[in-house]
């Protein structure tokens, strides 16, 4: 385990019943039971966002929506205040095209979850929005102590196979409101009705490099009104957890207090790990999502696969997308992740998954065969189905340097960029477009459903040439800011 405040950063067990029964119950606690880290490893203050400006205050904020396993007929709100709100109210209704929404809203109430921080004390709600219409637009607004918010619009899944149009993202994690804020809302600026956003883990760094509570503050400005009427579907990555240090003297890993705050998620996940895996279904597509580290280094892989294996089993969807942070194939690191590629590789072939998203690497790939692109590209051009298509992103500041394999073995490769990823679903073809931070196209490819199985194509779109560092220089003509994994 690494990390420059790792020595700040490991909790102990000694800190009594109340928190290791915190522990036990992450995906519902009553209480973070974690200490306020305020310095680093070397006694140095942690950096905090300019202005402190996240402290919780009288009206919600935070307010992040998610779905339901059923998102054609449930929703789920998460938000934010101080104390002084102790209920977690909500109204709901009907959309209309008039400012009376509130004559018809309903009154939803939910729990409060207290958070402690470097702000001071908050409580963080979640209320679930159930027995909704398929294909309707609902408003919603949350109560603070001192009012309401604003109304928020969503539309429900419609309850059969439906176009729509999803967001992937790559980790965030560091630059979130510098750097990262760009590319997320340049996504949804050049790509309308996007109806989900599927993140791929390490959405903030949850390290020292800046405090938890800022990092999380600024997840949620980059993303803005959007996080609350577009449910978003996350995926933990290793950075969602802190360091632990058990009785004995080893180290272990536990999840981060803000996760089971700040994201109300379907309960339908692997038993030891309900609080970070789920699936929920959405016009003909299953989204599955996985918890890479809990799987590596929390002893839940094997519940993980078979879990996986039943799910994706019992799917009665059109596309099967999984989406988890630890990569299969890597584009970054020396070798590949071994523990998931063993475990989980063979589950994709057999239920013939159709795409798998993931982060960890700051870099991107696409990769279709394992034997590399040169047998890709052979294996398309003699007709041949395609298995899944795996890919890593990144949309935050921090980058790795791409691996030996990547000059051979994927079929398209970035260094030191931004990147977030447009997918349009339709019955029989996914059209996927992956674009630059200033919205250049620099990557797709579609997969055409037929009777065999899926067949890809490869756009004939212009692209960006491929961007990768050259010595110290990096792709845009500036330093080369990737570096070595």
């Amino acid at each position: 385990m690494s990390g420059k405040g790792k020595a700040k950063l490991l909790i102990s067990l000694a800190l009594g019943s109340a928190v290791a029964a915190a522990a036990a119950t992450a995906a519902e606690p009553a209480s973070t039971g974690f200490p306020i880290v305020t310095q680093t490893e070397d006694g140095q203050p942690i950096p905090r966002s300019a202005g402190l400006p996240y402290a919780p205050k009288n009206l919600p904020d935070r307010i992040v929506l998610t779905p339901g396993a059923d998102p054609a007929r449930e929703m789920a709100v998460a938000f934010r205040t101080d104390t002084a709100q102790a209920e977690s109210q909500a109204q709901l209704a009907v959309s209309v095209d008039g400012p009376t929404l509130e004559e018809k809203a309903a009154l939803v109430t939910g729990k409060a979850m207290p958070v402690d921080s470097s702000y001071g004390p908050a409580l963080y709600h979640q209320i679930r929005f159930k027995d909704l219409t398929p294909d309707t637009v609902y408003a919603y607004r949350v109560k603070g102590s001192a009012g309401w918010s604003e109304w928020y619009q969503f539309r429900t899944a419609a309850a059969e196979v439906k176009p729509f149009r999803f967001l992937y993202l790559g980790d965030i994690q560091n630059g979130i409101l510098t750097y990262a804020s760009r590319v997320i809302r340049q996504a949804f600026h050049a790509n309308g009705d996007i109806r989900l956003v599927v993140h791929a883990g390490d959405l903030a760094a949850q390290r020292d490099d800046l405090d938890h509570d800022d990092e999380w503050g600024e997840w949620n400005q980059a993303g803005g009104y959007n996080y609350a009427i577009v449910p978003q579907v996350p995926a933990t990555g290793n950075h969602e957890y802190v360091d632990l240090i058990k009785p004995d003297g080893t180290e272990s890993r536990r999840l981060g207090p803000y996760w089971p705050a700040q994201f109300a998620l379907p309960a339908n996940g692997a038993d030891p790990v309900k609080a970070t895996t789920y699936y929920t279904d959405y016009q003909g597509v299953r989204f599955i999502v996985l918890d890479g580290t809990a799987a590596i280094d929390l002893g839940s892989m094997q519940a993980q696969t078979d879990w996986l294996d039943k799910t994706l089993a019992s799917s009665k969807a059109t596309w099967n997308v999984v989406l988890f942070h630890q990569p299969v194939f890597t584009c970054a690191r020396p070798n590949d992740t071994a523990e998931i590629k063993a475990a989980w590789k063979p589950v994709f072939d057999k239920r013939k998954v159709d795409l798998v998203l993931q982060g960890h690497d700051h870099c991107y790939s696409r990769l279709t065969s394992e034997a590399g692109r040169e047998a890709s590209a052979k294996a398309r051009a003699d007709g041949m189905i395609q298995g899944p298509v795996y890919l890593v992103s990144v949309t935050g500041s921090k980058m790795y340097t791409l691996n030996d394999r990547t000059p051979w073995q994927p079929d398209r490769i970035a260094e030191a960029t931004e990147l977030y990823q447009i997918i349009d679903v339709d019955a029989k073809r996914l059209k996927f477009r992956t674009f630059t931070a200033s919205g250049k196209l620099y990557d797709g490819f579609d997969l055409e459903r037929t009777a065999k199985g899926n067949r890809l194509s490869e756009i004939d779109e212009p692209t960006l040439a491929a961007r990768r560092c050259s010595g110290d220089t990096g792709p845009d003509g500036g330093r080369c800011v990737a570096r070595g994994k």
